[in-house]
């Protein structure tokens, strides 16, 4: 007997689950369409396991659960971003948006945890604050927020 348990992530959509998994595994390297059931779509993004399922209209997305991804740079950043928030879709703060189906990611460059955690907890609080004053995160702006000291 396995002591592994296979997991994925059920995402309830209205009808649209075939729809939203195909769009989901364009965006991303290593991401596939597994099976595709008139109730259920398996499929992978970036290789995790994700299942979509046309359950009808009784329960809606909400930010209280997001899809996470690590971006490598700015051009990467703003690819997902524009892309996510077409035909539909809405920005939020610091990274975070909704997709047309309703449903909310985080598009986060790899930096920004490296910037924020810090052990240099002032240029941290820098680049934080920065990152309060934005929607798409701007890689840049972040980098430069944490390295410039404020004025005394």
């Amino acid at each position: 007997m396995s002591n592994e348990f296979p997991i994925s992530i059920c995402l309830w959509f209205d009808n649209s689950a075939e729809e939203a998994a195909r769009f989901y595994t364009s965006l991303v390297p290593n991401s596939e369409i597994l099976s595709v059931s008139p109730i259920i779509v398996h499929f992978t993004i970036g290789g995790v396991s994700f299942q979509a399922l046309n359950g009808g209209p009784k329960f809606h997305h909400s930010e209280a659960a997001s899809i996470v991804v690590t971006t490598e740079n700015q051009e990467e950043t703003d690819r997902l971003w524009n892309t996510l928030i077409a035909d539909g879709g809405s920005e939020s703060q610091c990274g975070w948006l909704k997709d047309r189906f309703g449903v909310s990611w985080q598009i986060i460059p790899k930096i920004l945890p490296e910037l924020i955690f810090s052990p240099d907890q002032i240029s941290a609080n820098r680049a934080i604050q920065a990152m309060f004053k934005m929607r798409k995160i701007d890689i840049q702006t972040v980098v430069s927020a944490f390295n410039t000291p404020e004025h005394e």
